[in-house]
């Protein structure tokens, strides 16, 4: 949930020591780095470069140790080469092997970043059983979690489509079919083999993993992301409608390529998209070889700060999304919500295309075209705070807010309680105060950390008494056990 870096083309083992050097030199919260195809052998899946990556497990542990964790990209097109360890190992499995096959029975051959390339049929059980079974190598490597790419899946050979033919087999669970059936569930039944093979692998662990593609239920084995978004102000915006869609759909954990996958975004429209990213689930910034850097410091003193200044806001609202994630996978309710969530007949808000819900207390106006300063936000019923002026204002209705460059506008709901990372690093509780004669409140989901603990529910009452805001916790009392801050009371009567 924390700041994530990715570029397709680091090269080496000193390029992303570079990279990740400039996050902690300058200051800037990084969580994870991502490496992609160029780190492989030949672009081969489950495959190390020696060359560049003399010794990739000890730059995860490295890495690890100062607070950043790897993560490798996983490819489905295997190699099609006699003596490659994966392609011969599936040739071996079950009785006619791993790969999807035409109507003749002969192994459909693609072509991928590897060259000519087959294709594991993880609509057969034995074969996501046996894909699963080699995470345990990118876990040797010391990856932390993986992210599967051109899975629909790709071949750039001329079959008639930009995937398979229509006319290749697959074991559909047993049933029996051609790709028309097949096409939509093979991301879907990928991230299955990769969920439940990391499981096996490491149990005490919840696996880290996302798609770029997938289907209705997704959610069940990890996120997705939105591809190679094109750089441009439209993308930005598509960004946007992406993970709204995405969480309406069921699958809560998404994000962009943010400062978009291909060209060179301008300083203006890269701060925006960073700022946009910083809240979202999925807060990566990701690139093509052949494109222009995205690291913050890349485009200006001005946009390193203020890109600082996003971060810092993410890890301050870790708890936040912590509490949301845990939300997700109790309810279904997506982190990022249509800002009708709560009233979906208010035809206005139905009409809301360039904001959003950030959980139940927060709403987020990002900045979606260049030049703007101040923009109109369209809120639901109640009272909302600006959260950097502090100012009240009440829905339903739009109202104009500054939206300089150094950040874009949230509003928290009145009464709302946010768990957030104090200066100190310790948890606190802030809240908003209650509009006039109304009571708040709010849940707070700690997290065990990385297992499967059961995490502890806390529901939060917010109420005016005597004058002054009271916090109280459902059990125990009503005593909160944090520290509280409460805002917003100077412009709450």
């Amino acid at each position: 949930l924390g700041p994530q870096h990715a570029r397709w083309g680091f090269g080496s083992q000193e390029e992303v020591r570079r990279v990740v050097d400039g996050y902690r030199e300058r200051g800037l919260p990084l969580s994870v780095l991502h490496l992609d195809i160029d780190h492989y052998d030949g672009h081969r899946v489950f495959t190390v470069d020696r060359e560049r990556f003399p010794d990739l497990p000890a730059l995860a542990k490295e890495l690890r140790g100062g607070g950043v964790r790897l993560v490798s990209i996983v490819d489905p097109a295997v190699k099609a080469e006699p003596g490659d360890a994966v392609f011969d190992a599936g040739r071996e499995v079950g009785g006619r092997g791993a790969y999807v096959r035409d109507a003749r029975g002969r192994v459909v051959v693609g072509e991928v970043w590897p060259g000519a390339c087959v294709y594991p049929d993880f609509t057969d059980p034995v074969v996501r059983d046996w894909w699963g079974s080699l995470y345990e190598e990118r876990l040797a490597q010391g990856f932390s979690g993986v992210w599967h790419d051109m899975n629909e899946p790709v071949s750039f050979a001329a079959f008639g489509d930009p995937s398979l033919p229509r006319s290749a087999r697959h074991v559909l669970e047993g049933a029996g079919g051609d790709h028309r059936e097949a096409h939509n569930v093979y991301a879907l039944a990928m991230a299955r083999a990769g969920y439940e093979g990391l499981l096996r692998l490491r149990p005490e662990e919840r696996p880290f993993l996302f798609s770029r593609s997938g289907w209705a239920g997704m959610q069940r084995y990890g996120g997705t992301w939105s591809g190679d978004v094109s750089t441009g102000w439209q993308g930005l915006r598509a960004s946007l409608s992406l993970v709204l869609g995405l969480g309406l759909c069921g699958v809560p954990y998404s994000g962009p390529d943010v400062g978009g996958f291909d060209g060179f975004p301008s300083p203006e429209l890269y701060l925006r998209w960073f700022q946009l990213g910083a809240y979202l689930p999925l807060f990566r910034t990701h690139s093509a070889i052949d494109a222009g850097r995205r690291e913050p410091w890349e485009f200006g003193p001005e946009v390193l700060e203020h890109a600082r200044e996003a971060l810092v806001e993410r890890e301050r609202l870790h708890p936040y999304f912590v509490s949301l994630s845990q939300v997700a996978r109790l309810t279904g309710a997506p982190y990022v919500r249509p800002v009708w969530w709560g009233a979906p007949g208010d035809r206005a808000l139905r009409e809301c295309e360039d904001a959003f819900l950030l959980g139940d207390a927060l709403l987020v106006a990002p900045v979606l075209e260049p030049g703007v300063r101040r923009r109109a936000v369209r809120l639901p019923r109640g009272r909302w705070y600006d959260t950097a002026t502090g100012r009240a204002y009440e829905g339903p209705g739009q109202v104009l807010v500054d939206a300089p460059l150094s950040g874009v506008p949230v509003l928290a709901r009145a009464g709302a309680v946010i768990p957030v990372r104090g200066a100190d690093g310790e948890p606190e509780l802030e809240v908003w105060a209650p509009a006039p004669g109304r009571t708040g409140g709010g849940l707070v989901v700690r997290d065990a950390g990385d297992g499967w603990a059961e995490a502890g529910v806390e529901r939060y009452a917010t109420r005016w008494e005597g004058g002054r805001v009271v916090v109280e916790r459902d059990g125990g009392e009503g005593e909160v056990g944090c520290r509280v801050r409460v805002r917003g009371v100077a412009d709450a009567s």
